[in-house]
């Protein structure tokens, strides 16, 4: 009986964890075809959202905020820095280390951008909560 209920909780937790995942996804499809038109993807606005925040920081700790492994933050970057949203530096205090600020661009597109973005969130999450 025991392996039972065992089975029935691990078959409840795999579908919660699936639910979750659907959840994400659908919300991740629909910020980035809300925010196409405006040159941006999910994630690209994501990182616009923290350093926005933040007023900068190191890529390494970006990366941890924005759940991106390195080397695709690293190509994110490159490309909203390309597009004048974002610049790139030396950290002042570890000349290895690599730091990212918005743009004034960037924080006008911000601007622009983040009530459709937190709409789009609302209406996305409103059945998950």
């Amino acid at each position: 009986m025991a392996g039972m209920k065992g089975a029935a909780t691990d078959a409840a937790v795999v579908a919660e964890w699936r639910e979750i995942r659907a959840a994400h996804a659908r919300t991740m499809c629909e910020l980035d075809r809300q925010l196409h038109p405006h040159g941006l993807g999910a994630s690209d606005f994501e990182v616009l959202d923290v350093l926005v925040g933040a007023g900068g920081m190191r890529v390494q700790e970006l990366a941890d905020r924005v759940c991106l492994s390195q080397s695709a933050l690293s190509r994110l970057v490159a490309r909203l820095e390309k597009n004048g949203l974002l610049n790139r530096g030396m950290c002042p205090e570890d000349r290895r280390g690599v730091s990212v600020c918005v743009t004034d661009a960037g924080r006008d597109l911000h601007r622009e951008v983040r009530p459709l973005q937190r709409a789009t969130l609302e209406r996305m999450l409103r059945d998950v909560r």
